[in-house]
């Protein structure tokens, strides 16, 4: 694993408990639900998520907890074949989201539910590119997006996104 990658999940972990706690009063308030006590907060249901065909991957395909969703990074890649979408770095950007469209819609959200991406890039140099396919898929309802370059990604991918999304 890179140092810049390992920073960021060091950095991801030591702020979750704050995150989780700021976005599920935001998301209760938004849904119009009442607050809800402190102590149901630190304690939500987990639920790690993986359909039978991926079970031999060392990571869960999807990540319940409570009214959240947390993807693993999607790759450009097709789900029957296995290998990379052919046609540069748009056609892999626009199979990467129809792959994250179909696991969120698999387990009970949608694109519009996305409330955060991150996108790891093998060549920040071809962040337009990636940007140009990403755009369509949010008309609406905007993610907050981080992005960056990577040293590289697994498979030899160009793109790499991981979202969360929100479940009513």
């Amino acid at each position: 694993m890179n140092k810049s990658r390992l920073n960021f999940l060091t950095l991801f972990l030591a702020l979750a408990p704050i995150s989780w706690a700021l976005l599920t009063q935001a998301a209760d308030k938004a849904a119009g639900h009442e607050a809800v006590s402190q102590q149901a907060q630190t304690a939500p249901k987990i639920e790690y998520l993986t359909s039978p065909e991926r079970a031999q991957a060392p990571f869960s395909e999807a990540v319940r907890v409570g009214n959240l969703l947390f993807l693993s990074g999607q790759l450009g890649r097709d789900p029957k074949t296995g290998k990379l979408a052919e046609g540069g770095i748009e056609a892999e950007t626009r199979q990467c989201l129809e792959n994250i469209k179909q696991t969120l819609e698999k387990y009970g959200s949608s694109m519009d539910k996305v409330i955060k991406a991150t996108v790891m890039l093998a060549d920040i140099a071809e962040w337009a590119k990636m940007n140009s396919v990403y755009v369509t898929y949010f008309p609406k309802n905007k993610p907050a997006r981080s992005a960056f370059g990577v040293s590289g990604l697994a498979g030899g991918g160009r793109v790499e996104i991981e979202v969360i999304a929100y479940l009513e």
